[in-house]
């Protein structure tokens, strides 16, 4: 899997190249049905994109993945996001630092 997605940390670019397919596909699933708001009254607007950058992006907290609740396929989808993003964010960190370390 790491040489698929990294080539084993050689070519760390691969990883944004993965966040941007993840992003494309979260957003294409999201915007055709929204998962519904935690709370009604007080959930923000939903923006696809957002939701999906907000799932993918580690530690980065822009209001939407914690205002609405997704179920089923969805559910498991944010799940594989989640898992993902740390993964990605991790090896583009490692790969910036691997390039920091060569100059």
């Amino acid at each position: 899997m790491q040489d698929l997605a990294v080539a084993y940390g050689y070519q760390p670019w691969r990883a944004v190249g993965w966040m941007a397919l993840l992003l494309t596909a979260g957003t294409v699933l999201y915007s055709r049905t929204p998962p519904p708001p935690l709370k009604a009254g007080e959930a923000p607007h939903f923006n696809a994109v957002i939701y999906t950058l907000d799932l993918l992006l580690p530690i980065v907290d822009l209001g939407q993945e914690r205002a609405f609740n997704p179920a089923g396929t969805q559910q498991w989808f944010s799940y594989l996001l989640i898992a993902a993003g740390w993964i990605l964010a991790t090896t583009i960190a490692a790969g910036v630092a691997r390039v920091l370390s060569r100059r």
